[in-house]
């Protein structure tokens, strides 16, 4: 399990906005807005069974999450490896998500949802103040 910095893991552990970039067929990188949580070292995201960055990360594991605040300079990217897909059949993931984002239950009680759970293995920051900025980078 990655260590980070605890002003790193309290920056996650909030709902800021974030990208998930996953890898295309065809080796471009595609980036999405998405909601995620922190838990226990790993990130969760939940999307659409329908969507194509489902199928991309069956086929590529490799993604990478950039997640960043109102000041979007201030902001932590991790990459890491989806270790585990799994059917979001009664959207716990899913309501655990859009309660973190909007304070209530997800919507859409007849979707068919996958949760996703991402092992980071590295990680870079950066923030005005320098408590987010990745070792040796120095802020301006």
């Amino acid at each position: 399990m990655l260590n980070l910095p605890p002003d790193v893991e309290e920056f996650l552990s909030l709902p800021n906005a974030a990208i998930i970039a996953t890898i295309r067929p065809d080796g471009f990188p595609m980036t999405v807005a998405t909601w995620y949580d922190w838990d226990g070292g790993r990130l969760l995201v939940n999307m659409d069974a329908k969507r194509a960055r489902l199928r991309w990360m069956r086929a590529n594991p490799k993604v990478s999450l950039t997640i960043f605040d109102e000041d979007w300079y201030r902001h932590v990217s991790v990459y890491g490896t989806v270790v585990e897909i799994r059917d979001d059949e009664d959207l716990a993931g899913m309501d655990r998500l859009a309660q973190r984002y909007t304070g209530k239950p997800f919507r859409n009680r007849r979707a068919h949802r996958v949760s996703a759970w991402i092992e980071p293995a590295g990680w870079h920051g950066w923030d005005p103040s320098g408590r987010l900025s990745s070792p040796g980078v120095e802020a301006s």
